[in-house]
């Protein structure tokens, strides 16, 4: 069954000289959030489900992939899940989002990946290993690139998300190229090392004139859960607890400098800001513009 947008799944909007176009990459199906969501009474994460309006049952996460376009780079951060649908049958629509923009995949020159698993590098390559995006540089952590195609490292339960790197990361590895935290490896495009759900998962401050925003990738998996209470545990964390101290410390640097943030996993389209609130934050949700200036 072809599951269709009820509208077209992408969503631009300015952004300083450039400009940012959400893609869906289509809901992704995460299941029982007391199994999910740890280190907290599963009463507590139904309470703030509830308080919140959100099924208590289940949580369901998008993918939004921005398709950026600043200082002359048009520039794709993660690809979603690609032809695997261990996350349910509503992914792997990026193609088909990037279509509805009206844009085709050859225009790409870069993909950057925030980290090595299935439902970020899922879609770089087709089901027959050829590279979605053949024209673009890949950038990714070493770490990441090594842990995760290596295997060794990683806990027996991930060997799917093993099997996945190796097949869509190894056999181009001569176009993919390693960042630094702190480095400036695309013009106006700077890492920013967050590890802990991997080890070396990065989110990234984009600049273009006098626009600032930080893709967060997976720093934060729910506008919610792991935002008011940023301790909470995430199933999927390679090492919970200094996931915990990443999130805190540069969602604290965004609060504090009020940069605008895009998430990979919030509600759509993903793009907001975050304060603090009590111990933990809140995220604010931009209102999305929908009429082209005239």
């Amino acid at each position: 069954m072809h599951h269709l947008a009820k509208l077209p799944y992408f969503y631009p909007f300015e952004f300083g000289d450039g400009k940012i176009t959400v893609l869906s990459d289509g809901p992704l199906e995460l299941g029982d959030p007391r199994l999910n969501f740890l280190g907290v009474e599963p009463r507590t994460v139904s309470l703030m489900l509830e308080d919140n309006f959100l099924p208590t049952n289940k949580v369901v996460l998008e993918q939004n992939v921005p398709l950026v376009e600043i200082n002359g780079r048009t520039i794709l951060f993660d690809t979603g899940m690609g032809s695997s649908k261990a996350f349910g049958p509503t992914t792997g629509r990026l193609l088909a989002s990037l279509r509805e923009a009206g844009r085709d995949p050859t225009e790409i020159d870069a993909v950057v990946l925030s980290h090595a698993h299935i439902d970020h590098i899922g879609g770089l390559c087709d089901a027959n290993g050829r590279l979605n995006f053949p024209n673009a540089d890949i950038f990714i952590s070493e770490r990441d690139f090594t842990d995760w195609t290596d295997g060794s490292s990683i806990d027996s339960s991930f060997q799917f998300q093993i099997d996945n790197a190796r097949r869509n990361l190894l056999p181009h590895k001569d176009r993919t190229f390693f960042f630094k935290d702190g480095e400036e490896f695309l013009p106006g495009v700077h890492a920013i090392s967050a590890p802990g759900h991997t080890l070396g998962h990065h989110c990234f401050m984009l600049q273009s004139g006098n626009d600032r925003l930080c893709f967060l990738g997976d720093l934060t998996h729910h506008h919610i859960l792991l935002m008011e209470r940023p301790m909470m545990e995430f199933r999927y964390d390679t090492d919970p607890k200094l996931s915990a101290r990443s999130r805190t410390r540069v969602l604290d640097m965004l609060a504090t400098d009020r940069i605008a943030v895009m998430s990979y996993h919030f509600a759509w389209p993903g793009a907001g800001h975050v304060v603090r609130n009590g111990d933990g934050f809140r995220y604010i949700p931009s209102p999305m513009q929908l009429l082209a200036h005239r």
